[in-house]
C-alpha cells in the first residue's frame, strides 16, 4: 500500500474524528453517568459506523477501515457504560 497525500489526509481525518470520542468516554467513565447521552444518537452512530466499516472494507480503504474500527470500539464502550450506569 502506497501512502500518498490522499491516504495521509484520510488517516489524519480519521484520527481526529476518532479521538473526538475519547473525552466523552473519559467523562462518562469518571462521572459514572451517561444520562445526557441520547439512546437514539448512540444507536444511529454505531449503525453508521458499522456501515462505514462495511463500505471501507468493500473498497479496501485503510483510513476508513482503521478509523471506523477504533470509533466503533469507543462508541460501543460508551454505549455499554450507558447501559451499566442506568
Amino acid at each position: 500500500m502506497e501512502f500518498d497525500f490522499t491516504t495521509t489526509l484520510g488517516l489524519v481525518a480519521g484520527v481526529l474524528t476518532t479521538i473526538a470520542y475519547v473525552p466523552q468516554l473519559i467523562k462518562t467513565w469518571q462521572s459514572k453517568s451517561a444520562h445526557d447521552l441520547s439512546w437514539s444518537m448512540l444507536i444511529i452512530l454505531c449503525t453508521g459506523i458499522i456501515l462505514w466499516l462495511v463500505y471501507g472494507t468493500s473498497v479496501h480503504d485503510v483510513p476508513i477501515i482503521a478509523a471506523n474500527v477504533v470509533t466503533l470500539v469507543l462508541a460501543t464502550v460508551i454505549l455499554v457504560l450507558k447501559i451499566k450506569y442506568r
